[in-house]
């Protein structure tokens, strides 16, 4: 019975986290609609991403520490209900700062429900058991990122703004509901003190596994920022095309997730340290066979499959580092990876205009490159941490 309650846990989890990333990403759907209703451009309308990207990444490594205290279930409802709030808001306002203001703040806690989220997905089942509760969680990640694009902008499209606002509510609506219901309160057992979590900052294991996500994430997202771009102008698939291929990297990043938590369990030293190096072949792949559409297609399939799988591993890499403040690790796995996603972005948008779009897998091997300079040494670091008793 504790079993079966301990799995529904795990999946009104993962719809809060698939709800906030909703959130999130969906605007990115309707941000021509946006700019077009407020009467703003599109690059001001855009500011409601940015900002969003970097109340994230300021608040990541403080406010899960913060809130790491207090009642687990109270906290998420207090999370889920802001996201609630803002969407509503969002609805009514006819003002962009209002609308602007209801986006940012309630990003600033997107990290707190996230890192709880992965935390108590972990701490809900058996130890070896747990990889595979965060993958779960990491679906709605996912999901977020694949259905809140699309389907905000089918919904705007047909109906109105308004309604694609809505939608954000309703689906953060039911993980609250479902959260009040069915989730037991969560009274933290052994609190921690503030100072004992901020003592992972001063191993250089935390550190090394700190610039691994960096890279490893800005080695995904840097180049899939750029994906629709790449596309159009070197594959030359026409829009439809596009949005199906969008669509199929969603779907084979979710069912990475699946296959994560697996891997990770019982070979999570073998899957990373393998991880950039199945990752460069991909890029290699796609540099030299991007233009030719059939190929492409498969390309991306793989390319999808293993960002899945990269997503979980950058959540491992901090948090096994730091198993003793799960939350707090949370929290700067959060910050590291909107960090990468931010860099990479930026490098790999210098290899595009610079020299041309084909080129834009090359900072995604450099960075590959970089992780691969910070694996190995992190894996020897912890390894003698762990011989010595210092962790586990």
């Amino acid at each position: 019975m504790k079993t079966n309650r301990n799995h529904l846990i795990v999946y009104i989890l993962t719809l809060g986290v698939f709800g906030i990333l909703n959130t999130e990403m969906g605007v990115i759907g309707i941000l021509p609609l946006i700019a077009e209703h407020y009467q703003v451009s599109i690059s001001t309308a855009g500011l409601l991403v940015s900002l969003f990207a970097l109340a994230v990444a300021i608040s990541g490594p403080i406010l899960p520490l913060l809130f790491s205290r207090m009642n687990r279930k109270h906290v998420m409802l207090l999370v889920l209900g802001i996201f609630i709030v803002g969407s509503l808001v969002s609805v009514f306002t006819t003002n962009f700062t209002v609308l602007l203001i209801v986006r940012v703040v309630p990003a600033f806690f997107h990290p707190v429900y996230c890192s709880l989220a992965f935390t108590v997905a972990a701490a809900s089942v058996r130890k070896e058991e747990a990889s595979k509760a965060v993958a779960k969680v990491f679906i709605g990640v996912s999901a977020g990122m694949v259905l809140g694009v699309p389907v905000s902008s089918l919904i705007g499209t047909y109906t109105s703004l308004a309604y694609a606002m809505l939608f954000f509510a309703a689906v953060t609506t039911v993980a609250f509901v479902a959260t009040l219901l069915f989730v037991p309160s969560m009274p933290v057992a052994e609190r921690l003190s503030y100072g004992t979590q901020l003592r992972i900052l001063r191993r250089s294991v935390t550190w090394l596994s700190i610039a691994g996500v960096i890279f490893m994430n800005g080695a995904v997202f840097g180049v899939y920022s750029y994906l629709a771009e790449y596309l159009k102008t070197v594959t030359n698939y026409a829009w439809n095309t596009i949005s199906l291929m969008l669509f199929l990297y969603g779907s084979t990043n979710i069912v990475g997730n699946m296959i994560a938590g697996k891997l990770l369990a019982n070979h999570a030293l073998r899957t990373v340290k393998s991880y950039p190096f199945a990752m460069g072949a991909v890029y290699i792949m796609l540099f030299l066979m991007g233009q030719f559409s059939v190929p492409m297609a498969f390309i991306i399939l793989m390319w999808g499959f293993l960002g899945g799988i990269g997503g979980n591993i950058t959540q491992y890499w901090i948090v096994s580092a730091a198993p003793e403040a799960p939350e707090f690790a949370n929290g700067v796995f959060l910050t590291s990876a909107n960090l990468g996603t931010t860099i990479g972005a930026a490098v790999c948008g210098i290899f595009v205009s610079g020299i041309s779009t084909q080129y834009v897998v090359m900072g995604g091997i450099l960075f590959l490159v970089l992780s691969i300079a910070t694996i190995y040494p992190r894996v020897y670091l912890y390894r003698r941490m762990e011989d010595s008793n210092v962790v586990g």
